[in-house]
Order: structure tokens, then C-alpha cells, then sequence
């Protein structure tokens, strides 16, 4: 029997290619068994199911009290043989059940309604396995297409912002290609590099951190932050499910520290051949811009700055102030280097057709993005996405392929025009001169547009396979094996030709220079599986037991070219004069595991879940390569109690959680001693230089989870509540610990017994505010109150890192001065000298402790459907403090734009400010304090906010007027509004002088035939 379905398993794969005949043979006619055939004549009726706006696939239509069943197919539409006096049960997870009488009808079109109890059955990915919504007892959370489509983001981390309890995603910059900062549950290691989750797409670990060279894009893209999940196509996107606690994280334990993310592609599925067009445009600005000065009032600030200096005659290099300049000039330069519109395009095209037993779907995009920066850049992401089901006539043996391939061409200025725009004087000279080239004005400016010559791309080819195959050995037991594979290959260049200096230096192409980054990762994985289930009296029960094998290499080679006969040869190595390698290395990380889950439920009321997991890593040194994680998560459905059913309560949960994660993020190699290249000649010899220690005892950071949560729906689930306790401790630290420099190392990696401590309130709120058959208003809330700590850390007092933590508080500290008031007499800012020495200098006096991890944060959403209309909106909020404007805009009274809040300065004595004399840069007591004071307290502020972060209005037109074609236009919009009290550009991410995060707006249209 084995050998057969194999064989027609595997026979099937070429049914995609035939499927035109297989899905229009006709089904064979039920048989009633509850009815003679000669008792009651039996006819065919017809019909079509929808939400009251689109069809609904999937759904099982039945014969009460008869095993007469099929179920609609892609359009909805369903055909079942019945007899007149019948009666026709509609069944769908998520909707109400309705029963129909047939009533010598012929045709039968139903709407269904959504409800809300249902939707605690439907079954949610927890990696390894699935699980009812209703049954699971680690913390899950998961956003599916439906709200992905509503939002125009070009990458699916965007499409998480505001929507998940405990998941804070910050966006680091508007450029295009650019990173997100992920923290689930908040910040565990002490190493920057150490705190980002695992993503798994469609089985396949993605690695998340960049491969790009700090050298080259880090003037364009803070800190060299390039999202390689820029890659996949949000649109291509079914569902993410995010894993929270230890009961969720633990089954993939050192990969699970700092939380899992689930990424699943779309799947074919049952039905006619179906095409989907979809289609997008859209605009993008800058959401805030600072509130800078003006020509006179920039003018008056010089003017009173020299003044103050005791300075008669202006410098000749002041060229704003001494006439050399137009004083009489403005130019908003906001508005004119960072001021444009970014044109996005999108396109998507797919096809999906199947039978019962296989399915395809087959897609296509593509992505074009222009910037808000000056000259013709794009930004252009094309892919492809297949997906193919199978199973065999007895549902044993089952397949899975899914490939996505997908390919970017990133071509922006190599400078991000941002900081200029801030800081140029408001009466700088024109950009161009009368001729239309770049002006100069005579040596005496630097014109920004100068750094349009210098040019940043980045190439990217991106693929990701998968094939999952099952075989059903007996009823209670599967055989299941997981294949993956990714490649990523990464192409940077950056120019600085010389072309971009002032023609007056007379420099030539012999000053040019070329930064290259070549990059490839690659990795495979191969996990089998075992699950068996078995029903035991009133409970069943769940074994999982698996294996993973995985390898992931990654190959770099950074060079800089520098000197050229000419700038039109200055992609060709071969023409430079000199070249210098930076890095030329291939590094290798070999991981397996061994893995189990027991899962125990009773009556449907009492659940225990046992997870485990025996890790190995090759980034450890020998006996310390293995370490074991585990967790137990247990639940009490207590509303099915007998005692509690058709209560108020509808449905009831108490769930908890512990157990143990690990971390191996520390890079490849860092036990060994390594050697370098040291780049330099003797004797006709290049020598090696060391560059790492040896210490193979260090071992794994472990992080221990607790959660405790209460799920609770009121009203049938028309109110859901719930909320979650956590509290996350991660130890064993890995970090540098500091050496002598006797030994020609500032530090080595080392275990350090440090405790950090994440704890949190999460609440989640479903409402279903109305429900009438044309009219439905839903709504979501989630907030989250976080708190960060460094509970343990020993003999902080004598390392290196005494200025940096704070036993007791967050690690995401700054120790700062503290600002003590303005000197009414003097016009100077005051600071406390903490340690009375008459002075006020670094360590010593920046004790003062400010915190800026987030102090809540959440999203509301709300949803409104009016017959074929839908409009959804949701609003993201922020409590928090971070860095203000004056810390980033310079010396109040220097040569570079201020904003207008700074004019509130001391002129006279008995001045209250609040801020202090202008300078122009030579008195340095002014100098000097104005340093102190954009590195106290006084330069943090709130910077809270509230966003409109995605509003989206939709219409379905009437599908009887277009002849089987659907059709719904749509109206979207992000980063919309904000609110907030925070003076200077967005209060999302704040780098000084990088583009903050872009509102869009976008037109779409999707046509499904």
C-alpha cells in the first residue's frame, strides 16, 4: 500500500499541466442513505457563498442527516444533488452556521457572517506544528494577508508596526532597502548584535542581519543597516505568526532566545484556473519637517553671536554674514534636497488553479520606488513565487514545494542628503548657476548637489526553496521531512569620483576611488520528523520528535580602488592604481539539533505541553559545543467547566508557561585564535597579524521565560480579552571582557555572569462593536508596558563597563550631565558638580541615569464593513524620551541652520533663556557648555507620539456587471499623521542626518478573473 501511493503521488506532480480536464470531470453523484432513490426524485442545485462581499472558498456544504457533502470551490461556487424536502447546512470556521431549506429551489446564493467564537478553532502555525487558537498554551501572536494588503510597505516588517502585543519594530531610515530594529519582549543581550529573533520562512531559516560593508553604505543607511527581508514581496505574504513565550520558543531553542517570526508564502488552492491582477500606485514624502530657521532671523543669530564674541570684522570664510552671500536670499532647504516626491509603482500577477488532491499557484511582481532626494535614483525589486500541493488519492503521502526568487537593483546617491538640508544656511547660494551647471559661487560653497556624482547600488539576487513531504505510516502515525535551502548573493559599490570636489582644488580622476562588497550566504537545512497522535479514552495525545541539520556559509570580499586614468573606468579594478583589500574571508556555521514535543489534553479542558530541545553549535569550542533548552506550558479551559457553560464568560483560559532558550549570536570562529592578513611588505614577504584570542570555555547565553496569561470572551467573543505577564531572564552573558593592553588585545569573549531582566504587562482587545448583515465595526487594541533591567552585574565597579550600566536600571541607559538652570547673570548653562572638584568633566560628573527603552507602547485599530465598502484604520502610540533637536543641530550662532525655538536665548543680564548666549564658535566657555548641554538631560525629551499609521478604504464592485470578473479599488495610506509634542523631524527613529521614515499614499486596483 506504501509503494502505491507513492507512486501516484508522485505521478500527480504533473497535474498542474493537465488540470483543465481534472477539474472539469464531473463528480459522481452522492448516494442518500437516508432516502430511497425510487422514494424521491433528486436534482442538482447550484449556488454561490460569499461574506456579503467576496466568495468564500472552502466552505462545506452538507445534507443534514446525510453524509451528502462537498464544498465551494475558488469563485465560491458549489453544485450538490438533493431532494426537495432536504435541508442544506453551510459550515465554515470563522462563520455563523446557516441551514437552509431547498424547497424545490435550483439555486441557493447564501451570505455568511463572521463569528467571532468560531475563530478560537481555527488552527494557528507554531513552527513544528499547529494548533487551535482555543488549545494553545504558549503566547502566539499573527497578522494575515488581509491586513498586510491593506498597507502600501515595501517590506513586511513595516506591515507589523502598531499590530502586535510585545513587539516593538522601529524603522531606521525612509531610504529605500533600508532596516527595521526588532525586539520581541524587549532587549535581552548586552551585545547590540545578540537581540535579534529567528525568522523561518516557509520551513527555512532566513538569517536577518546584513551583509553589507560598514565602509560602504553606512553614509546612506545608518549603520549599515540593509534589510535582506526587503527581498520577499509582502504581497506574496499568507500570514506571520509571531512566538513569544518559552512554551512557543523553546522547541527551537538557541535560535529562540529573542522570539521566533513565522513567515508563510501563499499556497494554491482548490478550484477553477483563477488570475489576479494587482496593481499600485503611490507617493511618498517626508512626514515632518524641523521648524529652521529663517534668513532674517538666522541672520540676526550670526549677527549677535559675532557680537557676543567681541567681533567686529567678520571672518572672511563667514560668507552667509560678511557679504559675500545674498542676504537678502531664502531657500527652504528642506524642501529642496530632501522636499521630493517619491514615485512607488507596484505589480503583481498570479495564476491558481488545483483539484482535490494537487494545487498550484504561480505569481509574479515587481516593485519600482524612486526617492525624495534630488536627481533620477531608483530603487527596483522583481520575483517570482510558486507554490505546489499535492497529496494522494488515500491522503497518505503528501508534498509541498514552494520556491520564491526575487532579485533588487538599489541605486541611490551615496550621501543622504538630510544633514545638509538641516544645516545650510538659509541664504546659501543657488544650486545651479546661469548655465545650468553646479554652482560654486567662486570657491566660497560646497554645493550639496556635488555628492550627487558619488552614487551607492546594491545588487541583490535572492532565493529561498523549500519542500515539505509527509507519509501517513499508520492512522496515528506520520512520517514528515523539512528541505530547505537559501542562497543570497550581495553586490555593493559606492564612487567618490572627483567630480564631487570644488573644480578649484583642480583635482582629476587620479583622486577618485571605488568601494566594492562582494557577498554570498548560503545555507541548507534538513529536519525529519516523526508525530504520532492517539485518542485515550477522554483525552488524546501528541508526540512530536524531529532532528535538524543545518550549514550556512558566508563569503566576503571588501576592496577600495583608488586613482584612475579616468572617471568613465571607475567600475573597472583593472584601471586603479592602487588596490586595497579590507576583508576577504569565507566563514562557515554548522548547527544540528534534536528536538521533541508531548502534548497532553484532557477532556478539551485541561492542556500540558512539554517542549525540548539538544542544540550544537560549531561557534563553541570543544565541550561546550551542546546545551539543552526546554519548557512546559500548561492551559485550563475553565469556561467548558459544566459548572461555567452558557455563562456570561463564552470562553475562559488560564495559561502559563517556563522554561529555558539559549543564544549562539556571537559570529563564526570567535573560540579560536584567527589571523589577518596584515596588509603590509617585508622583505617581499606579507606576514599575518593576530587578531582574535583563544577561549574555548565560553558557552551559551541562557534566557529563562515565565508567562502567565488569562484569555477570557465575553457576549459569544464579541469581546475578547487578553492578558499576559511575562518575565524573561537572560544570563551567562557573552561580551568582551576587557585585558590588559600588555597582551595586545583590548578584550575576549568571555561568559560574564550578568543578569538582564525583561518583564511586561501585555493586553489584547477584540470587540465586535455591531454586527448586522450589511454593517459590521470591529475593533483591536494592544498595549504593552515593558520594563528593562540589569539585575545582576558583578564587579560592575571595576570594568570597563561602569559608565555604560546601572545595577537596578535599563540597559538601554545613558548616563548623562545633569543640567542645572541657566545663569540669568552670565547667560551660561549650570551643571551639578557631582563630584565637587570645581570643574565639570566625563566620567565623574555624567552620572545622572536617563532611560530610553519605551515606557508603553500598543496600536488601536478599528474596522467598519458597509455591504461592499471597507475602511480600516489603525493608530500607533509610543510613549517614550529621546535625543531633541539642539542635540544634533550644532553650536546656536555657527555657521549652520537652527530651529526657531533657539531665538528664546539670554541677551541681558536677568535673561531667563532658556538657552544660553550665541556664540560663532571662539568664545570657549560657550563652546564648551553648549558640548555639556547636548550630552545632559536638558537635550532628552519626550518623544512620544501617536500615528495614523495605516488608513485604508476599499470597494468591491458587483460582480454581475463585470461578467465573472472582480474587481475592488482601493485607497491607502501610511505614516498618515502624527501627533506628538516633540520638536524636530520624526520621533520614530532619531539619527541625526539620515531621512526619517516616508507617508505614503497609494491607488490600487485588483482585478481577479
Amino acid at each position: 500500500m506504501k509503494t502505491y501511493s507513492l507512486k501516484k503521488g508522485l505521478a500527480a506532480l504533473w497535474y498542474p499541466f493537465i488540470f483543465g480536464f481534472y477539474l472539469f470531470c464531473t463528480p459522481a453523484l452522492a448516494r442518500n442513505t437516508l432516502h430511497s432513490p425510487l422514494s424521491q426524485q433528486q436534482t442538482q442545485i447550484s449556488g454561490i457563498v460569499t461574506d456579503g462581499a467576496l466568495p468564500l472558498s472552502g466552505v462545506s456544504i452538507s445534507v443534514k442527516n446525510q453524509k451528502n457533502i462537498t464544498v465551494t470551490d475558488f469563485d465560491g461556487k458549489f453544485v450538490i444533488t438533493v431532494s426537495a424536502n432536504d435541508i442544506l447546512i453551510f459550515t465554515y470556521i470563522g462563520y455563523k452556521t446557516i441551514e437552509i431549506p431547498v424547497a424545490k429551489r435550483l439555486m441557493v446564493n447564501v451570505q455568511m457572517q463572521e463569528d467571532t467564537t468560531t475563530l478560537q478553532e481555527v488552527k494557528i502555525n507554531a513552527g513544528y506544528y499547529s494548533v487551535k487558537q482555543s488549545e494553545r498554551t504558549g503566547s502566539i501572536a499573527k497578522i494575515t494577508a488581509k491586513d498586510i494588503d491593506k498597507q502600501p510597505v515595501t517590506n513586511i516588517l513595516s506591515a507589523m508596526q502598531g499590530r502586535m502585543a510585545g513587539v516593538t519594530i522601529t524603522q531606521t531610515t525612509g531610504t529605500p532597502g533600508g532596516g527595521f530594529d526588532v525586539q520581541i519582549r524587549g532587549t535581552n543581550s548586552l551585545r547590540t548584535d545578540g537581540n535579534q529573533p529567528l525568522y523561518i520562512i516557509d520551513g527555512v531559516p532566513y538569517a536577518s542581519n546584513s551583509i553589507s560593508n560598514n565602509n560602504i553604505s553606512s553614509i546612506i543607511i545608518p549603520s549599515s543597516n540593509v534589510s535582506p527581508l526587503s527581498t520577499i514581496n509582502p504581497s506574496d505574504i499568507e500570514s506571520i505568526e509571531v512566538l513569544k513565550d518559552a512554551d512557543a520558543t523553546a522547541i527551537y531553542g538557541s535560535r529562540g532566545a529573542n522570539g521566533v517570526i513565522l513567515i508563510n508564502t501563499k499556497k494554491g488552492k482548490e478550484g477553477k484556473t483563477r488570475f489576479t491582477i494587482n496593481t499600485n500606485t503611490a507617493v511618498g514624502n517626508v512626514t515632518r519637517y524641523m521648524n529652521l530657521m529663517h534668513t532674517d532671523q538666522y541672520l540676526e543669530m550670526r549677527k549677535e553671536a559675532f557680537a557676543n564674541d567681541g567681533i567686529v570684522k567678520y571672518p572672511a570664510a563667514a560668507y552667509d554674514i560678511n557679504g559675500t552671500w545674498d542676504q537678502s536670499r531664502y531657500t527652504d532647504w528642506q524642501k529642496e534636497l530632501i522636499g521630493g516626491t517619491a514615485q512607488i509603482n507596484d505589480g503583481q500577477i498570479s495564476i491558481n488553479s488545483g483539484s482535490a488532491q494537487t494545487q498550484f499557484l504561480l505569481s509574479g511582481n515587481y516593485h519600482n520606488e524612486t526617492t525624495v532626494f534630488p536627481g533620477d535614483y531608483k530603487y527596483k525589486r522583481g520575483g517570482a513565487n510558486f507554490n505546489l500541493n499535492h497529496q494522494s488519492a488515500d491522503n497518505k503521502f503528501k508534498i509541498n514545494l514552494s520556491a520564491s526568487y526575487s532579485s533588487q537593483n538599489n541605486n541611490l546617491p551615496a550621501n543622504d542628503f538630510t544633514r545638509e538640508a538641516r544645516s545650510l544656511s538659509p541664504n546659501a547660494p543657488a544650486l545651479y548657476d546661469n548655465f545650468g551647471n553646479l554652482n560654486w559661487e567662486n570657491g566660497t560653497f560646497n554645493n550639496p548637489l556635488s555628492n550627487l556624482e558619488a552614487v551607492y547600488k546594491a545588487n541583490t539576487a535572492n532565493l529561498i526553496a523549500n519542500t515539505i513531504l509527509s507519509y501517513q505510516i499508520i492512522p496515528e502515525l506520520e512520517i514528515k521531512t523539512n528541505i530547505g535551502f537559501s542562497n543570497l548573493h550581495y553586490d555593493e559599490t559606492r564612487t567618490s569620483p572627483s567630480t564631487i570636489y570644488n573644480p578649484s582644488l583642480g583635482l582629476g580622476s587620479e583622486s577618485s576611488s571605488l568601494f566594492v562588497n562582494n557577498s554570498t550566504r548560503e545555507s541548507w537545512i534538513i529536519e525529519p520528523q516523526l508525530n504520532w497522535s492517539k485518542k485515550i479514552s477522554n483525552g488524546k495525545i501528541e508526540l512530536l520528535a524531529g532532528a535538524t541539520f543545518q550549514q550556512q556559509k558566508t563569503s566576503q570580499l571588501v576592496q577600495e580602488a583608488d586613482g584612475f586614468a579616468s572617471n568613465s573606468l571607475i567600475y573597472d579594478l583593472a584601471s586603479a592604481t592602487y588596490l586595497y583589500v579590507f576583508t576577504n574571508q569565507q566563514t562557515q556555521y554548522k548547527y544540528q539539533a534534536f528536538f521533541g514535543r508531548v502534548n497532553f489534553n484532557w477532556k478539551d479542558r485541561y492542556i500540558v505541553n512539554f517542549t525540548g530541545r539538544r542544540d550544537g553549535s560549531s561557534r563553541f569550542g570543544p565541550g561546550n559545543q551542546f546545551a539543552n533548552f526546554g519548557a512546559v506550558g500548561a492551559a485550563w479551559l475553565f469556561s467548558r467547566e459544566p459548572l461555567l457553560e452558557n455563562k456570561i464568560i463564552s470562553f475562559g483560559k488560564l495559561r502559563a508557561s517556563y522554561g529555558t532558550t539559549g543564544n549562539d549570536q556571537i559570529g563564526d570562529y570567535n573560540f579560536l585564535d584567527t589571523y589577518s592578513s596584515a596588509g603590509n611588505n617585508y622583505q617581499g614577504t606579507v606576514g599575518l597579524q593576530p587578531n582574535r584570542l583563544y577561549n574555548a570555555n565560553f558557552g551559551w547565553e541562557t534566557n529563562k521565560k515565565m508567562e502567565i496569561a488569562l484569555d477570557l470572551g465575553f457576549i459569544q467573543d464579541r469581546i475578547f480579552l487578553t492578558t499576559a505577564f511575562y518575565r524573561n531572564r537572560s544570563s551567562n552573558q557573552l561580551v568582551g571582557v576587557p585585558l590588559p593592553g600588555t597582551t595586545g588585545f583590548n578584550s575576549i569573549l568571555a561568559n560574564l555572569n550578568a543578569t538582564v531582566e525583561n518583564t511586561g504587562l501585555e493586553l489584547t482587545i477584540r470587540t465586535v462593536n455591531i454586527e448586522k448583515q450589511n454593517f459590521k465595526w470591529t475593533t483591536n487594541l494592544n498595549l504593552t508596558v515593558p520594563k528593562n533591567n540589569l539585575i545582576a552585574f558583578p564587579q560592575l565597579e571595576n570594568s570597563t563597563y561602569v559608565n555604560q550600566y546601572v545595577i537596578g536600571k535599563s540597559i538601554n541607559i545613558q548616563k548623562v550631565y545633569n543640567y542645572i538652570g541657566l545663569n540669568t547673570q552670565t547667560g551660561i548653562y549650570q551643571f551639578e558638580d557631582i563630584n565637587k572638584d570645581g570643574k565639570i568633566s566625563s566620567p565623574d560628573d555624567r552620572q545622572t541615569v536617563k532611560d530610553f527603552s519605551p515606557k508603553y507602547y500598543g496600536g488601536l485599530q478599528n474596522q467598519f464593513n458597509l455591504k461592499r465598502w471597507q475602511l480600516d484604520f489603525l493608530f500607533q502610540y509610543v510613549k517614550q524620551e529621546n535625543w531633541n533637536s539642539i542635540s544634533m543641530l550644532g553650536l546656536p550662532g555657527g555657521m549652520s541652520n537652527k530651529t526657531e525655538e533657539v531665538l528664546n536665548r539670554w541677551q541681558n543680564p536677568g535673561d531667563t533663556g532658556p538657552y544660553q548666549m550665541y556664540s560663532s564658535g571662539t568664545n570657549s566657555l560657550v563652546t564648551a557648555t553648549n558640548n555639556l548641554y547636548t550630552n545632559s538631560n536638558a537635550a532628552i525629551t519626550d518623544a512620544s507620539y501617536l500615528r495614523l499609521k495605516n488608513i485604508s478604504l476599499s470597494y468591491n464592485l458587483p460582480e454581475n456587471s463585470l461578467k465573472n470578473l472582480k474587481c475592488r479599488i482601493s485607497l491607502q495610506g501610511q505614516n498618515i499623521l502624527t501627533f506628538t509634542s516633540y520638536k524636530g523631524a520624526d520621533p520614530e527613529f532619531i539619527v541625526s542626518g539620515f531621512l526619517p521614515p516616508l507617508k505614503i499614499y497609494a491607488l490600487g486596483l485588483q482585478l481577479i478573473f
